[in-house]
Protein backbone atom coordinates (compact mmCIF):
# COMPACT_ATOMS: atom_id res chain seq x y z
CA UNK A 1 0.00 0.00 0.00
CA UNK A 2 1.79 3.33 -0.56
CA UNK A 3 2.41 5.53 2.03
CA UNK A 4 0.15 9.09 1.34
CA UNK A 5 -0.70 11.64 4.24
CA UNK A 6 -3.80 13.22 4.60
CA UNK A 7 -3.73 17.10 5.20
CA UNK A 8 -5.79 19.35 6.83
CA UNK A 9 -8.07 21.26 4.46
CA UNK A 10 -8.84 24.17 6.53
CA UNK A 11 -5.36 25.18 7.26
CA UNK A 12 -4.98 24.10 10.76
CA UNK A 13 -1.72 22.60 9.78
CA UNK A 14 -3.05 18.67 11.67
CA UNK A 15 -1.92 15.87 9.30
CA UNK A 16 -2.05 11.88 9.45
CA UNK A 17 -0.28 9.62 7.69
CA UNK A 18 -2.31 6.83 5.93
CA UNK A 19 -1.49 3.86 8.15
CA UNK A 20 -2.61 5.63 11.10
CA UNK A 21 -5.89 7.13 9.63
CA UNK A 22 -7.03 3.49 8.42
CA UNK A 23 -6.50 2.65 11.98
CA UNK A 24 -8.05 5.76 13.65
CA UNK A 25 -11.21 5.47 11.56
CA UNK A 26 -11.88 1.80 12.40
CA UNK A 27 -11.12 2.76 16.14
CA UNK A 28 -13.87 5.02 15.61
CA UNK A 29 -15.99 3.01 13.35
CA UNK A 30 -15.64 -0.10 16.10
CA UNK A 31 -16.91 2.22 19.10
CA UNK A 32 -20.48 1.17 17.62
CA UNK A 33 -19.72 -2.80 17.35
CA UNK A 34 -18.53 -2.76 20.66
CA UNK A 35 -21.76 -0.99 22.03
CA UNK A 36 -23.46 -4.02 20.19
CA UNK A 37 -21.47 -7.27 20.48
CA UNK A 38 -19.85 -6.44 24.06
CA UNK A 39 -23.39 -6.98 25.03
CA UNK A 40 -23.86 -10.39 23.82
CA UNK A 41 -22.33 -12.35 26.71
CA UNK A 42 -24.42 -10.47 29.31
CA UNK A 43 -27.96 -10.80 27.69
CA UNK A 44 -28.66 -13.57 30.38
CA UNK A 45 -27.42 -11.28 33.42
CA UNK A 46 -29.50 -8.58 32.35
CA UNK A 47 -32.27 -10.63 31.79
CA UNK A 48 -32.28 -12.09 35.50
CA UNK A 49 -31.71 -8.67 36.97
CA UNK A 50 -34.46 -6.85 35.21
CA UNK A 51 -36.83 -10.21 35.80
CA UNK A 52 -37.44 -10.71 32.05
CA UNK A 53 -39.30 -13.84 31.19
CA UNK A 54 -39.46 -13.44 27.50
CA UNK A 55 -36.38 -15.23 26.07
CA UNK A 56 -36.64 -13.26 22.88
CA UNK A 57 -37.07 -10.10 24.31
CA UNK A 58 -33.40 -9.68 26.15
CA UNK A 59 -32.33 -9.26 22.34
CA UNK A 60 -33.76 -5.06 22.00
CA UNK A 61 -30.59 -4.86 24.10
CA UNK A 62 -29.07 -4.77 20.49
CA UNK A 63 -32.24 -4.23 18.42
CA UNK A 64 -32.75 -0.90 20.04
CA UNK A 65 -29.28 0.30 19.34
CA UNK A 66 -29.66 -0.70 15.98
CA UNK A 67 -32.59 1.31 15.51
CA UNK A 68 -32.07 4.12 16.72
CA UNK A 69 -28.88 4.60 15.17
CA UNK A 70 -30.29 3.94 11.62
CA UNK A 71 -32.87 7.26 12.66
CA UNK A 72 -29.24 9.24 14.37
CA UNK A 73 -27.63 8.28 10.98
CA UNK A 74 -29.84 11.37 9.47
CA UNK A 75 -28.60 14.16 11.55
CA UNK A 76 -24.29 14.18 11.10
CA UNK A 77 -23.85 13.90 7.88
CA UNK A 78 -25.69 17.56 7.46
CA UNK A 79 -24.00 19.43 9.95
CA UNK A 80 -20.78 17.96 9.20
CA UNK A 81 -21.64 19.07 5.44
CA UNK A 82 -21.80 22.86 7.30
CA UNK A 83 -19.51 22.81 10.42
CA UNK A 84 -16.94 20.02 9.25
CA UNK A 85 -16.42 16.44 10.22
CA UNK A 86 -14.60 17.14 13.50
CA UNK A 87 -16.99 18.89 15.76
CA UNK A 88 -19.74 16.78 14.64
CA UNK A 89 -17.24 13.79 15.66
CA UNK A 90 -16.46 14.89 19.34
CA UNK A 91 -20.19 15.44 19.88
CA UNK A 92 -20.57 12.04 18.85
CA UNK A 93 -18.08 11.14 20.94
CA UNK A 94 -19.56 12.66 24.20
CA UNK A 95 -22.96 11.26 23.69
CA UNK A 96 -21.47 7.70 23.46
CA UNK A 97 -19.84 8.24 26.57
CA UNK A 98 -22.46 9.75 28.65
CA UNK A 99 -24.78 7.80 27.48
CA UNK A 100 -22.31 4.36 28.27
CA UNK A 101 -21.99 5.58 32.06
CA UNK A 102 -25.52 6.52 32.52
CA UNK A 103 -26.79 2.86 31.35
CA UNK A 104 -24.73 1.73 34.25
CA UNK A 105 -27.60 3.05 36.63
CA UNK A 106 -30.45 2.02 34.95
CA UNK A 107 -33.07 1.20 37.30
CA UNK A 108 -35.00 -0.47 34.99
CA UNK A 109 -34.95 -2.37 31.68
CA UNK A 110 -37.15 0.14 29.94
CA UNK A 111 -34.99 2.86 31.24
CA UNK A 112 -31.78 0.72 30.25
CA UNK A 113 -33.97 0.40 26.64
CA UNK A 114 -34.38 4.00 26.17
CA UNK A 115 -31.02 5.04 26.87
CA UNK A 116 -29.63 2.56 24.91
CA UNK A 117 -31.77 4.42 22.15
CA UNK A 118 -30.09 7.59 23.34
CA UNK A 119 -26.72 5.89 22.39
CA UNK A 120 -27.64 4.80 19.67
CA UNK A 121 -29.15 7.98 18.15
CA UNK A 122 -26.57 10.13 19.61
CA UNK A 123 -23.62 8.37 18.47
CA UNK A 124 -25.24 7.55 14.71
CA UNK A 125 -21.80 10.09 14.02
CA UNK A 126 -19.19 7.39 14.59
CA UNK A 127 -20.67 5.46 11.80
CA UNK A 128 -21.21 8.19 9.56
CA UNK A 129 -18.79 10.27 9.46
CA UNK A 130 -16.02 8.18 8.44
CA UNK A 131 -17.29 7.46 5.01
CA UNK A 132 -17.77 11.33 4.57
CA UNK A 133 -14.24 11.97 5.86
CA UNK A 134 -13.24 9.36 3.26
CA UNK A 135 -15.37 10.51 0.60
CA UNK A 136 -13.10 13.73 0.76
CA UNK A 137 -9.88 12.42 0.09
CA UNK A 138 -10.49 9.53 -2.31
CA UNK A 139 -13.15 8.22 -5.01
CA UNK A 140 -13.35 4.85 -6.96
CA UNK A 141 -12.04 1.67 -6.20
CA UNK A 142 -9.34 3.12 -4.54
CA UNK A 143 -11.99 4.41 -1.78
CA UNK A 144 -13.34 0.62 -1.75
CA UNK A 145 -9.88 -0.49 -1.33
CA UNK A 146 -9.38 2.05 1.74
CA UNK A 147 -12.75 1.39 2.72
CA UNK A 148 -11.37 -2.75 2.54
CA UNK A 149 -8.50 -1.80 4.68
CA UNK A 150 -10.24 0.11 7.73
CA UNK A 151 -12.69 -3.36 7.86
CA UNK A 152 -9.44 -5.24 8.19
CA UNK A 153 -9.03 -3.69 11.80
CA UNK A 154 -12.79 -2.44 12.16
CA UNK A 155 -13.36 -6.76 12.04
CA UNK A 156 -10.69 -7.02 15.10
CA UNK A 157 -13.67 -5.53 17.15
CA UNK A 158 -16.68 -8.44 16.95
CA UNK A 159 -14.31 -10.86 17.55
CA UNK A 160 -12.61 -9.87 20.50
CA UNK A 161 -15.86 -7.98 21.69
CA UNK A 162 -17.92 -10.96 23.04
CA UNK A 163 -14.56 -12.16 24.79
CA UNK A 164 -14.19 -8.42 26.31
CA UNK A 165 -17.68 -8.75 27.91
CA UNK A 166 -17.10 -12.37 28.67
CA UNK A 167 -13.54 -11.46 30.58
CA UNK A 168 -15.94 -8.12 32.49
CA UNK A 169 -18.50 -10.57 33.38
CA UNK A 170 -15.82 -13.02 35.40
CA UNK A 171 -14.81 -10.21 37.78
CA UNK A 172 -17.94 -7.76 38.03
CA UNK A 173 -20.99 -7.52 36.93
CA UNK A 174 -22.83 -6.04 33.47
CA UNK A 175 -22.89 -2.75 34.16
CA UNK A 176 -19.00 -2.40 34.00
CA UNK A 177 -19.50 -3.55 30.13
CA UNK A 178 -20.91 0.23 29.65
CA UNK A 179 -18.02 1.81 31.60
CA UNK A 180 -15.34 -0.53 29.58
CA UNK A 181 -17.12 1.50 26.60
CA UNK A 182 -16.66 4.82 28.12
CA UNK A 183 -13.50 4.13 28.32
CA UNK A 184 -12.46 3.24 24.76
CA UNK A 185 -14.53 6.38 24.24
CA UNK A 186 -12.55 8.46 25.59
CA UNK A 187 -9.08 6.92 24.50
CA UNK A 188 -10.67 7.48 20.76
CA UNK A 189 -11.82 11.06 21.20
CA UNK A 190 -8.09 12.35 22.97
CA UNK A 191 -6.35 10.15 20.07
CA UNK A 192 -9.12 11.69 17.37
CA UNK A 193 -8.02 15.65 18.98
CA UNK A 194 -4.86 15.02 18.48
CA UNK A 195 -4.21 13.59 15.44
CA UNK A 196 -7.29 14.14 13.13
CA UNK A 197 -7.29 16.31 10.51
CA UNK A 198 -10.18 18.19 8.94
CA UNK A 199 -10.84 17.06 5.86
CA UNK A 200 -14.27 19.20 4.52
CA UNK A 201 -12.86 22.02 2.07
CA UNK A 202 -14.30 25.09 3.56
CA UNK A 203 -15.28 26.03 0.37
CA UNK A 204 -18.09 22.81 0.20
CA UNK A 205 -19.18 23.67 3.41
CA UNK A 206 -23.33 23.61 2.85
CA UNK A 207 -26.29 25.84 4.65
CA UNK A 208 -28.39 24.26 7.08
CA UNK A 209 -31.95 25.08 6.10
CA UNK A 210 -35.08 23.13 4.61
CA UNK A 211 -33.64 23.63 0.99
CA UNK A 212 -30.83 22.20 1.48
CA UNK A 213 -32.31 19.15 3.74
CA UNK A 214 -35.37 18.44 1.06
CA UNK A 215 -32.57 18.69 -1.78
CA UNK A 216 -29.55 16.37 0.00
CA UNK A 217 -31.90 13.83 1.89
CA UNK A 218 -33.73 12.12 -0.93
CA UNK A 219 -30.41 12.63 -3.17
CA UNK A 220 -29.57 9.15 -2.71
CA UNK A 221 -33.11 7.81 -3.13
CA UNK A 222 -33.62 9.91 -6.87
CA UNK A 223 -30.23 8.39 -7.77
CA UNK A 224 -30.74 5.08 -9.63
CA UNK A 225 -26.98 4.83 -9.50
CA UNK A 226 -26.84 4.72 -5.69
CA UNK A 227 -30.24 3.29 -4.30
CA UNK A 228 -29.97 -0.44 -5.50
CA UNK A 229 -26.89 -0.66 -3.58
CA UNK A 230 -27.93 0.84 -0.77
CA UNK A 231 -31.12 -1.08 -0.44
CA UNK A 232 -29.32 -4.33 -1.06
CA UNK A 233 -26.52 -3.42 1.49
CA UNK A 234 -29.43 -3.00 4.27
CA UNK A 235 -31.01 -6.35 3.29
CA UNK A 236 -27.88 -8.50 3.59
CA UNK A 237 -27.03 -6.26 6.54
CA UNK A 238 -30.29 -7.41 8.11
CA UNK A 239 -30.20 -10.56 7.63
CA UNK A 240 -26.66 -10.98 9.55
CA UNK A 241 -27.86 -8.51 12.46
CA UNK A 242 -30.61 -11.32 12.77
CA UNK A 243 -27.98 -13.24 13.48
CA UNK A 244 -26.18 -11.14 15.78
CA UNK A 245 -29.36 -10.23 17.53
CA UNK A 246 -29.99 -14.29 18.02
CA UNK A 247 -26.48 -15.97 17.95
CA UNK A 248 -26.13 -16.14 22.22
CA UNK A 249 -29.62 -17.99 22.00
CA UNK A 250 -29.03 -20.36 18.70
CA UNK A 251 -25.21 -21.02 19.59
CA UNK A 252 -25.96 -21.37 23.23
CA UNK A 253 -28.98 -22.70 23.71
CA UNK A 254 -30.01 -24.76 20.51
CA UNK A 255 -26.93 -25.87 20.04
CA UNK A 256 -25.79 -26.17 23.39
CA UNK A 257 -22.57 -24.47 23.44
CA UNK A 258 -23.16 -21.61 25.97
CA UNK A 259 -19.41 -22.02 27.11
CA UNK A 260 -18.17 -21.58 24.31
CA UNK A 261 -20.12 -18.86 22.59
CA UNK A 262 -17.94 -16.23 22.54
CA UNK A 263 -15.10 -18.49 20.80
CA UNK A 264 -17.38 -19.45 18.02
CA UNK A 265 -19.15 -16.19 17.51
CA UNK A 266 -15.71 -14.71 17.26
CA UNK A 267 -14.37 -17.32 14.98
CA UNK A 268 -17.48 -16.67 12.53
CA UNK A 269 -17.00 -12.82 12.76
CA UNK A 270 -13.01 -13.48 12.27
CA UNK A 271 -14.24 -14.33 8.26
CA UNK A 272 -15.02 -11.16 7.75
CA UNK A 273 -11.49 -9.93 8.46
CA UNK A 274 -9.87 -11.96 6.20
CA UNK A 275 -12.55 -11.09 3.20
CA UNK A 276 -11.86 -7.44 4.09
CA UNK A 277 -8.29 -7.91 3.49
CA UNK A 278 -8.51 -10.38 0.50
CA UNK A 279 -10.83 -6.91 -1.06
CA UNK A 280 -8.38 -4.40 -0.67
CA UNK A 281 -5.67 -6.79 -2.50
CA UNK A 282 -7.95 -7.40 -5.67
CA UNK A 283 -10.88 -4.55 -6.04
CA UNK A 284 -8.41 -1.90 -7.51
CA UNK A 285 -7.16 -4.90 -10.11
CA UNK A 286 -10.95 -6.72 -10.50
CA UNK A 287 -13.17 -3.26 -9.79
CA UNK A 288 -15.66 -3.33 -6.69
CA UNK A 289 -18.78 -4.14 -8.93
CA UNK A 290 -16.77 -7.57 -10.42
CA UNK A 291 -15.83 -8.88 -6.84
CA UNK A 292 -19.28 -7.65 -5.30
CA UNK A 293 -21.40 -9.15 -8.09
CA UNK A 294 -19.94 -12.60 -7.61
CA UNK A 295 -20.00 -12.83 -3.75
CA UNK A 296 -23.77 -11.75 -4.08
CA UNK A 297 -23.95 -15.13 -6.09
CA UNK A 298 -22.18 -16.74 -3.67
CA UNK A 299 -24.13 -15.46 -0.95
CA UNK A 300 -27.12 -16.91 -2.62
CA UNK A 301 -25.72 -20.35 -3.00
CA UNK A 302 -24.35 -20.71 0.19
CA UNK A 303 -28.08 -19.29 1.59
CA UNK A 304 -29.83 -22.15 -0.31
CA UNK A 305 -27.24 -24.98 1.57
CA UNK A 306 -28.50 -23.20 5.03
CA UNK A 307 -31.68 -23.37 4.07
CA UNK A 308 -31.06 -27.22 3.29
CA UNK A 309 -29.35 -27.63 6.85
CA UNK A 310 -31.66 -25.83 8.81
CA UNK A 311 -33.86 -28.64 7.41
CA UNK A 312 -32.12 -31.71 7.63
CA UNK A 313 -29.34 -31.48 9.96
CA UNK A 314 -31.19 -28.96 12.47
CA UNK A 315 -29.24 -29.74 15.59
CA UNK A 316 -25.78 -29.59 13.56
CA UNK A 317 -23.87 -27.28 15.07
CA UNK A 318 -20.85 -28.69 12.11
CA UNK A 319 -22.99 -27.85 9.49
CA UNK A 320 -24.20 -24.74 10.86
CA UNK A 321 -21.03 -22.94 11.72
CA UNK A 322 -19.28 -23.05 8.52
CA UNK A 323 -22.24 -21.95 6.68
CA UNK A 324 -22.79 -18.47 8.58
CA UNK A 325 -18.70 -18.35 8.46
CA UNK A 326 -19.14 -18.41 4.41
CA UNK A 327 -21.59 -16.06 4.87
CA UNK A 328 -20.02 -13.52 6.76
CA UNK A 329 -16.84 -14.04 5.07
CA UNK A 330 -18.80 -13.02 1.65
CA UNK A 331 -20.00 -10.16 3.66
CA UNK A 332 -16.31 -8.74 3.32
CA UNK A 333 -16.83 -8.59 -0.61
CA UNK A 334 -20.34 -6.62 -0.35
CA UNK A 335 -20.16 -4.18 2.75
CA UNK A 336 -17.11 -1.78 1.50
CA UNK A 337 -17.99 -2.52 -2.49
CA UNK A 338 -21.33 -1.56 -2.27
CA UNK A 339 -20.92 1.11 0.44
CA UNK A 340 -18.20 2.98 -2.12
CA UNK A 341 -20.50 2.26 -5.42
CA UNK A 342 -23.34 4.21 -3.58
CA UNK A 343 -21.03 6.59 -2.35
CA UNK A 344 -19.67 7.18 -5.81
CA UNK A 345 -21.82 9.89 -7.55
CA UNK A 346 -21.65 12.19 -4.53
CA UNK A 347 -18.94 14.92 -4.63
CA UNK A 348 -19.91 18.16 -2.98
CA UNK A 349 -22.73 16.57 -0.86
CA UNK A 350 -20.80 13.62 0.99
CA UNK A 351 -21.69 14.32 4.35
CA UNK A 352 -26.10 14.35 3.76
CA UNK A 353 -25.26 11.25 0.96
CA UNK A 354 -23.56 9.40 3.56
CA UNK A 355 -25.97 10.26 6.38
CA UNK A 356 -28.91 9.04 4.51
CA UNK A 357 -27.31 5.71 2.92
CA UNK A 358 -26.18 4.98 6.64
CA UNK A 359 -29.78 5.88 7.57
CA UNK A 360 -31.22 3.94 4.93
CA UNK A 361 -28.78 0.46 5.43
CA UNK A 362 -29.31 0.84 9.16
CA UNK A 363 -33.26 1.22 9.70
CA UNK A 364 -33.81 -1.81 7.09
CA UNK A 365 -31.02 -3.69 9.00
CA UNK A 366 -32.21 -3.19 12.22
CA UNK A 367 -35.53 -3.59 11.59
CA UNK A 368 -35.29 -7.05 9.83
CA UNK A 369 -33.08 -7.76 12.72
CA UNK A 370 -35.25 -7.54 15.21
CA UNK A 371 -38.01 -9.40 13.26
CA UNK A 372 -35.73 -12.23 12.22
CA UNK A 373 -34.72 -12.27 16.34
CA UNK A 374 -37.80 -12.12 17.59
CA UNK A 375 -39.42 -14.64 15.04
CA UNK A 376 -35.91 -16.91 17.06
CA UNK A 377 -38.40 -20.77 17.48
CA UNK A 378 -35.51 -22.56 18.94
CA UNK A 379 -33.84 -23.34 15.52
CA UNK A 380 -31.53 -22.16 12.66
CA UNK A 381 -34.66 -22.10 10.46
CA UNK A 382 -35.68 -18.19 10.54
CA UNK A 383 -31.70 -16.76 10.02
CA UNK A 384 -31.49 -19.38 6.90
CA UNK A 385 -34.59 -18.15 5.09
CA UNK A 386 -33.78 -14.83 5.64
CA UNK A 387 -30.31 -15.07 4.43
CA UNK A 388 -31.79 -16.51 1.02
CA UNK A 389 -34.65 -13.99 0.80
CA UNK A 390 -32.37 -10.82 1.47
CA UNK A 391 -29.74 -12.00 -0.73
CA UNK A 392 -32.00 -12.50 -3.19
CA UNK A 393 -33.93 -9.39 -3.35
CA UNK A 394 -30.26 -7.52 -3.04
CA UNK A 395 -29.43 -9.16 -6.54
CA UNK A 396 -32.50 -7.40 -7.95
CA UNK A 397 -31.93 -4.27 -6.75
CA UNK A 398 -28.28 -4.32 -7.86
CA UNK A 399 -29.50 -5.38 -11.34
CA UNK A 400 -31.96 -2.55 -11.33
CA UNK A 401 -29.01 0.18 -10.33
CA UNK A 402 -26.72 -1.54 -13.17
CA UNK A 403 -30.03 -1.49 -15.53
CA UNK A 404 -29.69 -5.71 -15.64
CA UNK A 405 -25.78 -5.49 -16.14
CA UNK A 406 -23.57 -7.11 -13.95
CA UNK A 407 -19.65 -7.32 -13.68
CA UNK A 408 -19.50 -3.81 -15.74
CA UNK A 409 -16.86 -1.46 -14.68
CA UNK A 410 -17.56 2.34 -15.61
CA UNK A 411 -13.84 3.81 -17.16
CA UNK A 412 -14.59 7.14 -15.14
CA UNK A 413 -16.01 7.86 -11.92
CA UNK A 414 -19.16 10.23 -12.09
CA UNK A 415 -19.62 13.39 -9.62
CA UNK A 416 -23.22 14.77 -10.02
CA UNK A 417 -25.51 16.24 -7.35
CA UNK A 418 -28.12 16.18 -9.38
CA UNK A 419 -29.51 13.01 -9.91
CA UNK A 420 -29.49 11.41 -13.35
CA UNK A 421 -32.19 8.77 -14.14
Amino acid sequence: MTTLTITAADGSGRQVGQREFIVLMAALMSLNALAIDAMLPALDDIASAFSIDDPNRRQLVVGVYLLATGFGSLVPGLFADRYGRRPVLFVSLAIYLAASLLCMIAPSFEILLALRAAQGFGTAGLMVLPAAIIRDRFDGDKMARLISMIFIVFMAVPVLAPTLGQAVLTFASWEWIFFALAFFGIAAAIWAALRLPETLDPRHRQKIDPRTIVRNLPLTLRTRAAVGYVLAAGLTFGAVFGYINSAQQLIGEHFGAQEEFPLIFGASAATLAFSSFANSRIVERFGARRVSHTALIAFILVSVVQVYAAEVHADSLAWFFPLISINLCLLGFLGANFGSIAMQPFFDSAGAASSVQSAIRMLLGAVMGIAIGQAYDGTALPLAVALLASSLLALALVLFSERGKLFTRPRQPRYYTESPH
